[in-house]
């Protein structure tokens, strides 16, 4: 796990495979807004494959967040096409061949936590890179 991501207690995980509903597996909730981490498991080897974040922190302090909060934003998020994650990650799962996703989620503000999504999220994403050189496969940029 990232460092970044020891101080937020609101946070769960859910594992997804080609079979699975996205929208009945994903238990992220509609109204955390935070970041998600998605790795490729594969036997005992695990790969962070994508970092996202969904909520936006408006000047006065206040949090702006489309309806649906992180679960919208991992099941009905655009990725790959112009069309939901529901659809494109088993798609891109079957390229690919990966047969299981594991995806860690974190509400990153609220009343008792306050890290901005996307702060978090490049935090994540800059640590990757620092030890990757290069983002995460499924992160096109940043």
């Amino acid at each position: 796990m990232y460092k970044e991501l020891k101080k937020f207690k609101v946070s769960n995980s859910f594992t997804f495979t080609i079979e699975d509903s996205l929208e009945v597996a994903c238990n992220a909730t509609e109204t955390a807004s935070g970041v998600f981490l998605v790795y490729a498991v594969e036997g005992e080897t695990k790969e962070l494959i994508m970092v996202g974040s969904t909520g936006t922190i408006q000047n006065d302090g206040s949090l702006k967040s489309k309806g649906g909060g992180l679960y919208d934003k991992i099941v009905n998020g655009h990725q790959f096409a112009k069309t939901g994650r529901k659809y494109s990650w088993p798609a891109q799962m079957k390229k690919e061949n990966i047969a299981r996703l594991e995806v860690y989620w974190y509400d990153t503000y609220n009343d008792k936590t306050k890290g901005i999504p996307t702060f978090v999220e490049g935090q994540v994403l800059q640590n990757f890179l620092d030890e990757n050189n290069r983002l995460p496969r499924w992160n096109v940029a940043f």
